[in-house]
């Protein structure tokens, strides 16, 4: 009796914005119908949308509701999920290699393993860029994994409680003007006022103080100069101290230093300014830009490798027109997944994959309950189109329900919408522990 040939090996590292609806679109397409082994690799064992971290640091959202498990997720969507941190690719024989898993007390879990592909998809996402300023990272909170939110939401909290204890003020400098400094500012005020209700008397956004530091010419330096100017404008009316063109030279224990020595004290610094790609990337033996990211090729298969493809954060991909770099964002992500998926299914068949292109479908930023900002339709004839007040807030809102849609499907949204509606008549407004 003959053995059945193999099926592909199709492995994805990293289950964020792009890889975790790519290795979903991939297991209802190929692995259902057994036409490839599709497996998804994180360092994690639950989901929380990044675009979302500045939310699960305040408290506006409690992780544990809204995490997504991958391993019942694999089983619904038919795709195997391994946990592990990529420590290494070794090319020649196309196999991915995991590090050791250690628990909290430094006690082996898992060993080093190594997982055979036939292709490699790379989604492991970008970090914070402290650009080797010195304290930075001894002294300063990121949110670059939910676990860095997690820890800025018990900090926060205990700052909170002791400065309501002791009747004083709270601050709080965050470097970088992007949209993830931006919206942590706004959602800091709205979670200082939710802790007024909930008990902190002695607190409220008056006596919250927020700095904001840019070192460019004005904030949401990718965006829209009509969004930034708006967007400075409210975070000004709040009481945001707003900082531009100045540069960060030094970081201590909770103070940020100037290029011109001017001292901004707080009880956190947090850092936001710029993303770099996971250092593993430079040492696979394939081409990267200047922070570390993978030279993608029109289809996105990295440059020098057609078994490996990158997409998201980690991916340098450039537009065939004008040669501008693709944003890092969420939605770079997903559509690059939907087209790997598609380009996939290609290569299995024997076929040509296509070139990817993106379509650049605005920006919005959330400033919490106060409002939203952005513009729609970017890449549209007639260009682009702003938005301001609740229009914005429900399309801000509408694109993590798209997102959880290419996850879960309509019905299951559905249901965990109306879910997320009756938790808030039963439970606080913010997570408070």
């Amino acid at each position: 009796m003959s053995t059945p040939p193999a099926l592909p090996r199709i492995v994805i590292v990293g289950g964020g914005a792009g890889g975790l609806p790519l290795a979903t679109r991939l297991g209802k397409r190929l692995g259902k119908t057994r036409s490839a082994e599709i497996t998804l690799v994180d360092s994690n064992s639950i989901h929380v949308w990044k675009p979302r971290y500045h939310e699960v640091a305040t408290g506006a959202i409690d992780s544990d509701l809204d995490a997504l498990d991958y391993r019942g997720h694999a089983r619904m969507n038919h795709y195997r999920f391994e946990l592990g941190l990529m420590a290494g690719v070794d090319r020649v024989k196309r196999e991915l290699v995991l590090a050791p898993l250690f628990d909290d007390e430094g006690r082996l879990i898992l060993p080093e393993r190594r997982l055979d592909y036939d292709y490699l998809v790379l989604a492991i996402g970008s970090q914070g860029n402290d650009f080797n300023i010195p304290g930075v990272r001894e002294h300063c909170l990121f949110l670059d994994t939910r676990a860095q939110a997690d820890r800025f939401h018990d900090r926060f909290l205990n700052i909170c409680l002791s400065a309501n204890f002791a009747d004083r003020p709270v601050s709080i400098a965050i470097v970088g003007a992007g949209a993830t400094g931006v919206e942590l500012a706004a959602e800091l005020h709205h979670a200082v006022t939710m802790l007024h209700r909930y008990g902190h008397r002695q607190l409220s956004r008056e006596r919250l103080h927020v700095h904001l530091i840019e070192a460019g010419p004005r904030i949401l330096p990718a965006l829209n100069e009509r969004v930034a100017a708006a967007a400075h404008s409210r975070l000004e009316l709040m009481g945001v101290n707003v900082y531009t063109s100045t540069q960060v030279t030094r970081a201590r224990e909770n103070t940020f230093i100037t290029g011109d020595g001017q001292e901004i004290s707080a009880d956190l610094l947090v850092w936001a300014a710029g993303i770099k790609a996971p250092a593993v990337l430079t040492g696979l033996g394939l081409e990267t830009n200047r922070i570390g990211q993978i030279v993608v090729e029109p289809g996105l298969q990295a440059k020098g490798d057609q078994h490996i493809l990158v997409i998201g954060d980690c991916a340098s991909c450039t537009l065939e027109e004008g040669g501008k770099q693709i944003p890092p964002r969420a939605q770079s992500a997903q559509q690059m997944a939907t087209q790997t998926a598609a380009n996939l299914e290609r290569l299995l068949r024997g076929e040509s994959v296509k070139p990817f292109n993106y379509q650049d479908r605005g920006s919005l930023i959330s400033l919490s309950e106060f409002t939203s900002i952005g513009t729609l339709m970017g890449n549209l004839k007639g260009g682009q189109f702003f938005i301001e007040g609740w229009l914005a807030r429900s399309m801000y809102i509408s694109l993590y329900r798209l997102h959880q849609a290419a996850l879960y499907g309509w019905p299951r949204t559905l249901l965990l919408l109306a879910l997320g509606r009756f938790n808030r008549l039963v439970r606080p407004r913010l997570k408070l522990h």
